[in-house]
């Protein structure tokens, strides 16, 4: 592959950031220091040329040209720019000379996402950029991208990322190993592949009918020549019934042709990959997760949240919703018990089971594979898990392979394979598809609707928000506050229909 022209300045975010060996977030934050000195370096040797060799032209354009790269570098490197980049993915806050191999998870992605952001590209190529991101974050992206003058190719599963970033659409097929370009958004996207299923699914009915009739025609006029042939004596009334078998024939030989013609229409495959079937079980109360003058944190001193008290009522979907680093994690893992309370209490009502899905999916254990993860799960034999963990995409020996060596998405089906389970009748999800794509992503949400379970869910992505949530719990001044959704979640979910493709 090469690029036009082959000096192009590319900008490339892979999904995690590995920073070099004792690298501060300083050295990753201003990507132009390091060439600049290189350029400043080759800059000197050149002048020390030119001053042994005034007349040498090479020389001298070399000189020349090393100069208008510093000044362009230079010129990226206009102040603020770094600054307000950083305050756009909620990381102004973080010591420039912290090593950069110290900071979360979610801090790495977002720093790798303001080094190339930072670096003044002509063309970003961004894979899963909005990762790890929050909702005011997303936005402040969204915005920087709407004016960037550059060329941006960009793998995301947020729906409504791409509804407002993206003018193109390139889908790519894994069964058939093939690409198809839509003009548009998501959304224009969706029109489109919808429209294109229901017309393949009409001529594939008309098809259908069509083999069909042949089919009929050519039994109907075979047996009428086997009945002539049968019945009548004279030579020629058996020359006509030869006739007739004869045109019995042929309209074989066209059903065959017909059958085997490559232009026949395909029928439409199916296009979910990953099927979920949550069936929850009683809860027993009204009151699911109950929250009373709650302080959560690691410093008793200073809380990250307090003073909340709310509850979620049987069959309640919450969306959790907060700045990165609010404490939304640490609220969930105080509800399921995994951190202490620093003050009031968390309660869970009785007869309910929950199911936690961690962010960084440090749940699983990383030594086990699939099958030995559901069978620890719930006890039963190894051919019905294995049937069970098809349900997630696990097929063969992948079921066979160590949870470390599983993709985050991969990992993250795991775990949902797990809570179906365990029977849960309570989700506690922790950006619960964060790494899945955009069919696994709307087939959850399917799911969602069809589970009849409680659920608290930490989640940026908005399209899935709006299909999902029936209140919304929000992290603002220190507190927790709830906003129920006014509008029927499942109305919404029925008239979303639509964009799952059927």
């Amino acid at each position: 592959m090469a690029f036009v022209p082959s000096d192009l300045r590319v900008g490339y975010l892979a999904q995690g950031l590995e920073p070099p060996p004792g690298a501060t977030v300083r050295d990753l934050v201003d990507p132009h220091a390091r060439r600049l000195a290189t350029l400043e370096a080759r800059l000197e040797r050149l002048g020390a040329r030119l001053t042994d060799d005034a007349e040498n032209p090479a020389a001298s354009d070399a000189y020349s040209a090393v100069l208008a790269e510093i000044e362009r570098v230079s010129a990226a490197r206009r102040p603020g720019r770094s600054d307000a980049v950083l305050a756009g993915l909620d990381l102004a806050d973080l010591d420039r000379d912290m090593p950069a191999a110290l900071l979360s998870g979610g801090q790495k992605t977002r720093l790798g996402l303001a080094r190339v952001l930072n670096g003044d590209p002509q063309l970003l190529l961004l894979d899963e950029p909005t990762n790890h991101l929050d909702i005011d974050a997303l936005e402040w992206l969204e915005a920087w991208l709407a004016a960037f003058d550059g060329a941006a190719l960009i793998v995301s599963h947020d729906r409504t990322f791409m509804d407002r970033t993206v003018n193109r659409i390139v889908a790519l097929d894994p069964e058939n190993m093939t690409a198809a370009s839509y003009t548009g958004n998501y959304t224009d996207y969706i029109d489109a592949v919808v429209s294109a299923r229901a017309k393949q699914w009409g001529q594939y009915r008309d098809q259908v009918a069509e083999i069909a009739r042949l089919r009929r025609d050519a039994q109907r006029t075979m047996a009428r020549a086997v009945r002539k042939e049968n019945a009548l004596k004279d030579s020629k009334q058996r020359r006509y019934a030869k006739k007739v078998a004869r045109r019995a024939k042929a309209k074989e030989k066209r059903l065959e042709r017909y059958l085997a013609d490559d232009a026949r229409v395909a029928k439409p495959g199916l296009t979910w990959q990953m099927k979920l079937d949550l069936e929850a079980v009683d809860a027993g109360g009204r009151d699911v997760i109950v929250l009373e003058d709650l302080a959560v944190g690691y410093d008793a001193g200073a809380p990250l949240l307090r003073d909340i008290n709310l509850a979620l009522r049987v069959g309640a979907r919450a969306a959790l919703l907060g700045p990165n680093g609010s404490g939304k994690t640490t609220l969930l893992r105080t509800i399921v018990g995994e951190l202490a309370p620093l003050a009031g209490r968390a309660r869970l009502g009785a007869s309910v089971r929950a199911g936690y899905a961690a962010q960084e999916q440090e749940t699983l254990d990383p030594d086990a594979d699939a099958l030995s993860t559901v069978l620890e799960a719930a006890p039963m034999p190894e051919t019905d898990a294995r049937s069970f963990l098809h349900h997630f995409l696990f097929s063969g020996d992948e079921v066979f392979i160590p949870v470390r060596d599983l993709s985050y998405g991969e990992r993250a089906r795991l775990m949902l394979a797990r809570m179906v389970a365990q029977g849960c009748n309570l989700l506690i999800l922790d950006e619960p598809i964060n790494h899945l794509d955009v069919p696994s992503r709307e087939r959850f949400e399917q799911a969602m609707a069809a589970y009849d379970g409680t659920v608290l869910a930490v989640v940026h992505d908005r399209y899935f928000i709006d299909r999902f949530a029936t209140e919304v719990w929000r992290v603002e001044h220190g507190t927790v506050s709830r906003h129920v959704v006014q509008a029927d979640h499942r109305a919404r979910l029925s008239a979303a229909k639509r964009a799952t493709f059927g």
